[in-house]
């Protein structure tokens, strides 16, 4: 992909769950985490860790094409929508419990 929108390039490692790579459940939540420059794909539901993954930033983009919309998703924020044909919904992620 030459027109590769994210500041990541493709390969970077990014969070998931196995339901959203075998295309079981939609992505619902993306994170840009504050502490890493991490990317997290969630579906929302609860995280089980044995459904963990750890993927491309490519492979995400091959299932959900949608959240190449979020490549300029700054650090420390957060974008989720209810449903996958809805629009993403911007918001600046809360600190974790007991940061300053």
């Amino acid at each position: 992909m030459t027109d590769w929108p994210f500041a990541d390039p493709p390969n970077v490692v990014t969070f998931t769950m196995r339901q959203i790579v075998d295309g079981e459940r939609p992505i619902l939540i993306v994170c840009h985490d504050e502490d890493d420059g991490g990317w997290q794909f969630l579906t929302g539901d609860v995280i089980d860790m044995a459904d963990a993954l750890l993927v491309s930033l490519r492979t995400i983009v091959g299932v959900d094409a949608s959240v190449l919309e979020l490549a300029d998703l700054d650090v420390g924020w957060r974008a989720h929508r209810t449903h996958p044909h809805a629009p993403w919904v911007r918001e600046k992620a809360p600190l974790p419990e007991g940061a300053a």
